[in-house]
């Protein structure tokens, strides 16, 4: 299943589910239509490859992605104004091919054990700033505390159906129901002047299914589900740090390297402005 995730409101927007082999890059290209002009995409490295940056810029959308050592940028390429942070995706066949190569900008973000890089097609600072981008990114690990909604809290770790398109209908019909319960607790919630980060999902599961059960026959005259899911928050207390549990630890695996920053050979600059002249060339016939 590929999840596009609303970092906004903490819920998904749309999402593909495919058999095992199934790809996330092809998933997220069809889901790529359903998204406004102007938004922008945030993933892990696993999604950076020139085609798929190719399409979402192609498509007036932006992307914010994490890169590694297994991606090779370039700097000073002079196919357009040089800014500072600004980088090249132009892979060798891309460029054999005469295809024009993509514009992005380096954010490095600092603060924890090793630094995480970052690639934006938004060049402007003025649109997105470094500590923007920063927490952007940040808030995409929020999909990972709804898959633990959906597999924990909602119960759909194991579906009940073993036929594979029982199981998918049943898997679509789960997020929907997830999607419009979470949708609709945080209009309340919005009405109420309340963060929708704060919604809790277990007690908004539990504050539909009170109203289900006390629907002829309340137990607490006057409450109604507007009122019960405004008041269903997490707790703010704070908790303690977990990395002390489940000793032995799990081996931690190696975080990724920087990617592979290098200055463009003159034959590149030459390949550059070579299409950068057939570009404008055809733009003006």
């Amino acid at each position: 299943m590929t999840t596009l995730w609303h970092a906004g409101t903490g819920l998904p927007w749309d999402w593909r589910i495919g058999a095992a082999d199934s790809s996330e890059r092809e998933h997220w290209k069809d889901m790529l239509p359903q998204l406004p002009e102007n938004a922008l995409v945030t993933a892990d490295a696993g999604f950076v490859g020139f085609e798929y940056v190719q399409a979402v810029i192609a498509s007036g959308r932006h992307l914010l992605l994490r890169v590694g050592a297994n991606v090779r940028l370039l700097r000073e390429l002079g196919y357009a104004r040089e800014q500072e942070g600004v980088v090249y995706l132009w892979p060798d066949q891309q460029a054999k091919a005469g295809q024009a190569p993509l514009m992005l900008r380096l954010v490095t973000a600092q603060g924890g054990k090793h630094p995480v890089y970052l690639v934006t097609s938004v060049l402007d600072t003025r649109r997105l700033s470094d500590t923007q981008v920063i927490e952007l990114y940040r808030r995409r690990w929020g999909i990972e505390l709804f898959y633990r909604h959906l597999k924990q809290t909602f119960a759909r770790r194991k579906l009940r159906s073993g036929n594979a398109e029982n199981a998918r209908v049943e898997m679509e019909w789960s997020l929907l129901g997830l999607w419009g319960m979470g949708l609709y607790a945080q209009v309340q919630l919005t009405r109420a002047k309340i963060e929708p980060k704060r919604l809790s999902v277990a007690k908004m599961l539990r504050g539909f299914r009170r109203t289900l059960r006390d629907y002829r026959h309340p137990i607490e005259r006057g409450t109604t589900l507007c009122g019960v899911l405004s008041e269903a928050l997490i707790d703010e207390y704070p908790r303690k740090n977990k990395t002390s549990r489940n000793y032995p630890r799990k081996k931690q695996e190696k975080p990724p390297g920087p990617p592979h920053i290098q200055l463009a050979t003159r034959a590149q600059i030459a390949q550059a402005k070579l299409i950068q002249a057939e570009t404008q060339k055809g733009l003006s016939a």
